[in-house]
C-alpha cells in the first residue's frame, strides 16, 4: 500500500518501541473469560506482527482481575517467543509467582493520587510505595527489567485536575525505587497536548531522562494520538497502545480503550517512523480477535482496512 504518503515532521524521533498491552491491559476488562489458548495464540500473532514487547500477563491476585488468573498457565506457552514479555506484579508474592516462570521484565502499578491508591490497592500513595520497594528490590536483585505504572497522571475521576508536581514527586519515587522505566498512565483520558509536554518538560527539569519515560494515553476524548505526537516532539520513544484499541482500567469507571496500536502504527508510519510492525498482519490479528470477543474492533485503522470487518461481527 502506497498510503498513508510518508511526509515527516523535523525533530521527532526515528524510531518508537511499541509496547503493547492488549494481551494484559486489553483482556482484563472482559466480561467473559478469553480461553488461555486464545490468549497465547493472541501473544503469538502480535510478535509475529513485529511487536518486540508484550504485555503478556499479570500476577495479580485472581480475585482482583479473574480475567487474569490463568497467568501460571499462560505464560510457559508463550515464554520461548524471541520479544519481550513483560508482567504485572502488584505485591512480593505475585513477584514470587512471576520469577518461578522465568519472567525477566516485570511492572508495579502505582497511582499519582490518593484516591486512586485507595480504590486500587487499598494504601496511601506513600504506603503503596513502600509496598513496591522490596518488589522492586528483589527483581533487580534477580537481574530483572522494572518498570513503573504511574496512574492518574493527567486527571482522576474524584479529584479532577492532577497538580504536575505530584506526579513529578511519584516518578522520582519509583525511579529512585530502582524501576527502568516509567509509563506515564492518562487513565481517563482526559490529557491534552499542552498538558503532556507541561509534564514532560517538568520530568525532565528534574533529572528524569527521556529515554527512561514512556506514555500511555486513553481515547476517550479523542486525545490519545494528538498527546502521542506532544510526547514524540519531546524526545519519547516508547508508547503503550493495545491491539484493535481494547481495553481501560477496571478500578476507575470512565476509563474507556485504550490508544489503538494500529492507529498509532498508520500515524507513525505517515511520519516516516520506525516501529518494525507489519500493520496487515496486525490488523488481521485483531479482526480475528474481535471474532473471538464477538464485537467490532474500536479501531478506526482496523475498520478502515477490513471493510468486511462490521457485516462479520
Amino acid at each position: 500500500m502506497t498510503l498513508p504518503m510518508q511526509v515527516p515532521i523535523p525533530g521527532l524521533p526515528a524510531r518508537v518501541r511499541i509496547h503493547e498491552v492488549g494481551p494484559r491491559d486489553g483482556l482484563q476488562n472482559e466480561k467473559a473469560t478469553v480461553p488461555t489458548a486464545v490468549k497465547a495464540d493472541f501473544v503469538r500473532r502480535l510478535a509475529e506482527a513485529g511487536l518486540t514487547t508484550v504485555e503478556a500477563t499479570s500476577f495479580v491476585h485472581p480475585k482482583w482481575v479473574p480475567q487474569l488468573a490463568d497467568a501460571e498457565e499462560l505464560f510457559p506457552q508463550v515464554a520461548a517467543l524471541p520479544v519481550a514479555l513483560p508482567v504485572l506484579v502488584p505485591n512480593e508474592r505475585g513477584l514470587d509467582r512471576a520469577l518461578a516462570l522465568g519472567a525477566r521484565r516485570v511492572a508495579v502499578f502505582a497511582s499519582a493520587t490518593e484516591s486512586f491508591a485507595k480504590a486500587n490497592l487499598n494504601r496511601t500513595v506513600d504506603e503503596s510505595l513502600a509496598m513496591f520497594a522490596p518488589v522492586v528490590a528483589r527483581a533487580k536483585a534477580a537481574g530483572v527489567h522494572v518498570r513503573g505504572y504511574l496512574s492518574m497522571c493527567f486527571g482522576d475521576p474524584w479529584e479532577g485536575a492532577v497538580p504536575v508536581p505530584r506526579v513529578v514527586r511519584v516518578c522520582r519515587a519509583l525511579l529512585d525505587l530502582g524501576c527502568d522505566e516509567l509509563s506515564l498512565g492518562d487513565t481517563i483520558g482526559v490529557a491534552t497536548p499542552g498538558h503532556v509536554t507541561a509534564l514532560l518538560d517538568e520530568l525532565t527539569g528534574q533529572g528524569v531522562p527521556v529515554d527512561a519515560v514512556g506514555v500511555h494515553f486513553h481515547d476517550t476524548y479523542g486525545q490519545a494520538l494528538a498527546n502521542t505526537l506532544a510526547a514524540l516532539q519531546r524526545g519519547v520513544t516508547t508508547v503503550d497502545a493495545s491491539a484493535g484499541g481494547l481495553g481501560g482500567c477496571p478500578f476507575a469507571k470512565s476509563a474507556t480503550g485504550n490508544l489503538a496500536t494500529e492507529d498509532l502504527v498508520w500515524m507513525l508510519r505517515g511520519l516516516g517512523v520506525e516501529t518494525g510492525v507489519d500493520l496487515d498482519r496486525l490488523v488481521a490479528t485483531s479482526v480475528w480477535m474481535a471474532a473471538h470477543l464477538n464485537r467490532p474492533s474500536p479501531s478506526r485503522t482496523v475498520r478502515a482496512l477490513s471493510p468486511t470487518h462490521h457485516q462479520e461481527q
